[in-house]
C-alpha cells in the first residue's frame, strides 16, 4: 500500500532548510513546536507521537519538538492545562488533536493571541466555536465521514438488506466521532441495513466492550458492530467472543492500529480504515513550519488540508 502525499508536503522538504537559513531569526533560534494529543493509552496516538519524534530527529537542525498527551480520552480539563503549559514554554507553533471540538477553542484562542501558530489535526475543531472567537485554525487530516463509509461499504457487502447493526461511537462531542458515525450510517442506509442503535464507547477498549455486549443482549439477532476506532473494535471483538458469536457478528473499526492487524488476518475484524497515524502529526508539523518559514499569520493559513484515508481488509497489500 503506497501513500500519496498531499499538497501540504509540496515544497516543504525543499524549502524549509533554505527558508530557515535565509531568515536571521531562525539562524539564531530554531522554531519550537508543541504537539498535544489525546490519550496516549490509545495505540493510535502513541504511533502518532513516534512518527512526530522520528520526523524531528530527521530534521533536528530545523526545529525542536515537545510532545505530550492526556491519559484519558475524555479528560478535556487536563488537555486544556497541557496547552497552557506548552504556551508557557514559549513555543512558536501548536499542533493539537483536541479531546473536545468546542472546549479547547478558548485556550487555542489565547495561544493565537500570544502569536503562536495553531494547527488542528485528528479531530476537527467546531466551526461555529471558532467563528464565535473570530479565529481560523487549519484542519490537517482526512475526511472521516468518507473513511467510515469505505469501511461501512465493505461491511455492507457481507450483509443483506434488513440485517441489524449497531454503531459504537467515539466521544460524542468530537467532530471526528460524529463524522465517522455519519459515514457508517451512509453506508448502512445505502445497503438497506437497519441501525438499531448508536452508543458511545468513548474511544476506549473497555467501554467499547460494554457497549457491544449490551447491544448483543438487547438485539440477539444483531449481525454487525461498527466501531468508531480500533480500540473500541478490540473491545467489541472480545464481547463477541464472550457471547459465543465469533463469525456470526461481524466487527469493523477505524485507524489500522497494530493490535488490529492479526484480527484482520484471521477474520475477527472485517475491515478498518488507515489514516496513517505515524504521518498525521507530521502533516500538521510541516504545515506549521512552512507557515513560520513563509512568515504567515494565523489568518493567512489554509482552512483545510486534506490527507489520505484508505480501506484496509485482509486482502489489502
Amino acid at each position: 500500500m503506497k501513500f500519496t502525499r498531499r499538497a501540504v508536503q509540496g515544497a516543504v522538504a525543499l524549502s524549509l532548510l533554505g527558508a530557515f537559513a535565509a531568515t536571521p531569526s531562525f539562524a539564531q533560534e530554531k522554531p519550537k513546536v508543541a504537539l498535544v494529543m489525546k490519550s496516549l493509552a490509545n495505540e493510535f496516538f502513541r504511533t502518532m507521537e513516534d512518527g512526530a519524534k522520528a520526523h524531528q530527529k530527521a530534521h533536528a537542525a530545523e526545529y525542536t519538538l515537545v510532545a505530550n498527551g492526556i491519559k484519558d480520552e475524555t479528560d478535556t480539563a487536563a488537555q486544556i492545562k497541557m496547552v497552557e503549559q506548552m504556551v508557557a514554554q514559549k513555543i512558536n507553533a501548536l499542533v493539537i488533536a483536541p479531546a473536545d471540538s468546542k472546549a479547547l477553542v478558548p485556550v487555542i484562542k489565547a495561544a493565537i493571541d500570544k502569536g503562536i501558530l495553531v494547527v488542528n489535526i485528528d479531530n476537527q475543531l467546531d466551526a461555529d466555536a471558532l467563528k464565535e472567537k473570530g479565529i481560523l485554525v487549519p484542519f490537517v487530516g482526512p475526511d472521516n465521514r468518507a473513511g467510515a463509509k469505505l469501511v461501512g461499504d465493505a461491511l455492507a457487502k457481507e450483509l443483506k438488506a434488513g440485517d441489524k447493526v449497531g454503531i459504537i461511537e467515539g466521544v460524542s462531542t468530537t467532530f471526528n466521532a460524529q463524522q465517522r458515525t455519519l459515514g457508517y450510517q451512509d453506508a448502512m442506509k445505502a445497503g438497506g441495513m437497519t441501525v438499531v442503535g448508536v452508543q458511545s464507547g468513548q474511544w476506549e477498549i473497555d467501554k467499547g466492550n460494554t457497549v457491544a455486549a449490551g447491544m448483543m443482549r438487547e438485539h440477539p439477532d444483531l449481525k454487525a458492530l461498527l466501531a468508531g476506532n480500533d480500540s473500541m473494535a478490540l473491545g467489541a471483538v472480545a464481547a463477541v467472543k464472550a457471547a459465543g458469536k465469533t463469525g456470526k457478528v461481524l466487527v469493523v473499526g477505524y485507524d489500522n492500529i497494530g493490535a488490529i492487524k492479526p484480527m484482520l488476518a484471521d477474520g475477527r475484524v472485517l475491515a478498518t480504515a488507515d489514516q496513517f497515524a505515524a504521518k498525521q502529526a507530521v502533516f500538521g508539523i510541516e504545515t506549521a513550519l512552512k507557515a513560520i518559514a513563509d512568515k504567515k499569520k494565523q489568518a493567512d493559513m489554509p482552512a483545510v488540508v486534506k490527507t489520505d484515508v484508505v480501506l484496509v481488509t485482509k486482502a489489502s497489500k
